[in-house]
């Protein structure tokens, strides 16, 4: 009975420890599984939905740049591509190796491809190929189990419409640096474009938009099976021009093959309607990287294509300036009104004789005189009167020597020297200097785009500024006038005699630019002929007149410039046009001045919508693009 009794109560005690046992596991399953599914279960249930669903940002369309009757000169195309989001390959290596055995990837992408994966999160998608076509997408979509993290991505990329015509006004686009990437993360999505010239680089931030994200529902090899949510973001802009492409075309043609520039503006207003520059190059080819070949036969052109010669291109004004000359001696009353200077056919200060550029001189002029004839000796004269320092200051007055307030980045102020700048350099200021400076030559420098807005200051009065936006996201009546400039502190009276004057350069007997003159009924032109050396000519080559600029090599020749407004009697337009190298503003300059012209006022396009523009490229636009010394 003993026994039995130990042996009940050890099986007893053994039952009771392992029902202990097995309660506190149990106990602890219990619990673990209130833990996972109570406590936790919302984060595993989001886990769950992790490894479902793929969120993928999405880069915001870019907004377009118009013209101003809503001509797009900047747009946008579907663009297929294959990208790599490296957190969801695992063996990134071994799944480029494969890739790159169905689509060859080259040295230089191997090489970008592999930086990008050193730099960028592993959750931003890398781009493998760019422009897939139907064939190269259906060979990555058949091995898509064999390419874990690769998928085919559906962006857009820059398309400029009319190519080099309007390259240097818009500009261009390419790829963001790394530094632009880490700094605003939207950048370093597939596709992703930063303004790096011109208004696309004036306008980025405005035409880059915000990202969107789409959520896709993806199968355990990673493969898409079905898209869920989408948020496009916000696309860029739309940004409306004062451009007409039109007419901007026709400025092109005008042009041809010369190494020139021009530029039309509102008179009024300081709308640039038009901005040429000769030779231009392809933007598009920045957008997808440009060649080591095409750089190089870029950089060495003596055309100098990649420089937006009416902004940036620095030239000494020569006659053109004289209008500037005859105002500051106006208004420091060093010459008064119908006063005579004589030109014998030159000036001589101190040991140093200072030509006209007629020989046999203009004998005795008054103000209207000496811009007909473009008379050096007048304006030798008269500077040496009226001396540098007020000369400066009306150029000034006029947009000469100071930036202008126009949106491109390349744009330059010039050079209108003064006694003080001269001596700041460590030099003194001659007589002879200001001299020189009396017939646009000397330390002079300016762009087209100042002379342009010196003339139309000439002819309305307003101290216009040329622009070249006139909004930003907001439909526009093409027709609508803006606001004109304010009134410019110079004299009516003295604005008009120097009218008179141009007018007379253009429309009168003897005038220096009869092939200015147009041929539309009942509109006149005013202008201003011009030419710059661009080397000393030796005094006795021109005493016995041995010198003939035709003679010299293209590169020593003198540039020609032209600058004009129309119709003379209720100013519309103003122009500028500098012929490099061109010799004689009065041949070269003028008769381009004059077709130029007469296209923006057969065109007209401050009163009426211009004819449809001829588009120089096509491609297929995205379908967001409605959202994203002589005379």
């Amino acid at each position: 009975m003993r026994r039995d009794a130990i042996r009940t109560s050890l099986f007893t005690r053994r039952a009771l420890l392992l029902g202990g046992i097995e309660a506190l596991a149990l106990g602890g399953l219990a619990a673990r599984l209130y833990q996972v599914q109570v406590v936790e279960g919302k984060r595993y249930a989001l886990l769950a939905e992790s490894n479902r669903v793929s969120a993928r940002l999405l880069a915001p369309p870019r907004g377009r740049l118009l013209d101003r009757f809503g001509t797009p000169l900047a747009t946008n195309r579907i663009n297929w591509r294959a990208v790599l989001i490296a957190e969801q390959s695992g063996d990134v290596d071994a799944t480029l190796a494969r890739f790159s055995a169905i689509i060859p990837l080259s040295e230089h992408e191997q090489a970008r491809i592999n930086r990008e994966l050193l730099h960028q999160r592993r959750f931003v998608p890398i781009i493998l190929r760019d422009f897939l076509q139907w064939e190269d997408m259906a060979r990555i979509e058949v091995n898509a189990p064999d390419l874990p993290g690769v998928q085919i991505d559906v962006g857009t990329t820059r398309l400029y419409p009319f190519g080099p015509t309007l390259a240097h006004a818009i500009g261009y686009v390419a790829p963001p640096s790394e530094d632009e990437a880490d700094d605003a993360p939207v950048l370093a999505l597939p596709g992703m474009r930063v303004g790096r010239a011109a208004l696309e680089k004036y306008h980025d931030l405005a035409l880059r938009g915000r990202a969107g994200i789409l959520q896709v529902e993806v199968n355990a090899t990673g493969r898409v099976i079905r898209e869920l949510a989408r948020n496009e973001g916000v696309a860029g802009a739309d940004i409306t021009l004062t451009l007409d492409a039109g007419l901007q075309q026709d400025v092109v043609e005008t042009l041809g093959e010369e190494s020139a520039s021009a530029v039309v503006l509102d008179a009024r207003s300081g709308e640039v309607l038009a901005m040429a520059t000769s030779p231009s190059f392809d933007p598009t080819l920045f957008n997808s990287g440009v060649s080591q070949a095409q750089w190089n036969e870029w950089t060495k052109s003596r055309g100098t294509p990649l420089i937006n010669k009416a902004v940036a291109g620095l030239y000494a004004p020569g006659s053109t300036f004289k209008m500037v000359v005859a105002l500051a001696g106006l208004e420091a009353r060093t010459i008064k009104p119908g006063e005579r200077i004589f030109c014998p056919g030159y000036l001589d200060l101190g040991d140093t004789r200072f030509h006209c550029w007629s020989r046999y001189g203009h004998g005795s002029l008054d103000l209207r005189g000496g811009l007909k004839n473009s008379c050096d000796v007048f304006f030798y004269e008269l500077a040496r009167r009226t001396g540098i320092d007020g000369i400066a200051a009306m150029a000034k007055r006029f947009g000469l020597g100071v930036r202008p307030q126009i949106e491109l980045p390349e744009a330059r102020a010039g050079l209108v020297p003064t006694r003080a700048w001269r001596e700041s350099h460590g030099h003194h200021w001659n007589p002879g200097d200001t001299v020189v400076h009396g017939i646009g030559q000397g330390f002079l420098e300016l762009t087209p785009v100042q002379l342009a807005t010196m003339v139309a200051r000439i002819a309305t009065g307003r101290a216009v500024e040329p622009h070249l936006t006139r909004a930003i996201d907001a439909t526009l009546d093409p027709g609508a006038d803006p606001a004109a400039a304010p009134a410019l502190d110079v004299p009516a009276p003295y604005l008009h005699m120097v009218r008179e004057g141009m007018w007379a350069v253009v429309n009168e007997q003897g005038g220096t630019a009869p092939l200015a003159r147009l041929d539309l009924p009942g509109m006149q032109l005013a202008g201003k002929t011009g030419s710059t050396q661009v080397r000393h000519v030796a005094r006795e080559l021109r005493e016995h007149g041995h010198f003939n600029s035709e003679n010299l090599p293209w590169e020593l020749r003198p540039h020609a410039l032209f600058v004009a407004f129309a119709p003379y009697d209720a100013p519309r337009y103003a122009l500028a046009v500098v012929v490099e190298h061109g010799n004689a503003g009065a041949q070269r300059a003028a008769p381009l001045a004059r077709a130029i012209m007469t296209s923006a006022l057969t065109r007209d396009p401050l009163s009426r919508a211009s004819a449809a523009p001829r588009l120089a490229a096509s491609g297929e636009s995205d379908p967001s693009s409605a959202r994203a010394g002589t005379p």
